[in-house]
């Protein structure tokens, strides 16, 4: 049985509140909006901590509504962003419109990809290359790539169809192969 003292919003930041920041600045990558998200995920805790049947610990609980705070936040941000934003650096550019083929084809690349997540100076060119993706582009690729969540989750939080996500992977995949070649692969090492 829950106790009184169990349910108490201040009681649960002292207790839960460095694990759901954590949570959520693992996704968020943002402390502004990791603060928020705990905010958020302890105002609708307290409003519904009659409902709680307590079939799980409070942490359970918290880390299952902030999860829920992160997938609503995701999809407002894909829905208010502008169809322009979408389009920008649009890789289709670099093939051919009539035969489809490379314009110009990249670079075989000659290094090991587990050492060169090793190496500090790629990992910066990694993530300003990453900076430079559409916002859409880099949410998926993260939540895929860095996150691990698979296809299904992806397309449920972005509220996107499995083609759409493919598309945009693929696309993020070429900005950032670009990008790479251009900064690092290039000899600018």
């Amino acid at each position: 049985m829950i106790t009184e003292h169990e349910m108490n919003p201040e009681q649960w930041l002292v207790e839960h509140g460095d694990i759901l920041y954590r949570f959520a600045m693992q996704r968020a990558q943002n402390s502004e909006l990791a603060a928020d998200l705990v905010q958020e995920t302890l105002l609708s805790a307290w409003r519904s901590r009659h409902s709680f049947a307590g079939n799980s610990t409070v942490r359970t609980w918290l880390v299952g509504i902030l999860k829920h705070k992160w997938i609503d936040y995701l999809r407002k941000e894909i829905r208010t962003r502008k169809q322009a934003e979408l389009a920008d650096g649009d890789p289709t550019a670099w093939f051919d419109t009539h035969s489809g083929k490379w314009n110009e084809q990249p670079a075989s690349w000659h290094e090991d990809p587990a050492s060169l997540c090793q190496n500090n100076q790629f990992m910066t060119v990694l993530k300003g290359c990453t900076n430079n993706l559409s916002a859409k582009q880099k949410l998926v690729f993260e939540m895929r790539e860095l996150q691990g969540l698979d296809s299904d989750e992806i397309c449920k939080a972005c509220d996107i169809s499995p083609t759409n996500l493919h598309v945009l992977l693929h696309r993020a995949r070429l900005g950032l192969r670009s990008c790479l070649d251009k900064h690092w692969f290039g000899g600018q090492k």
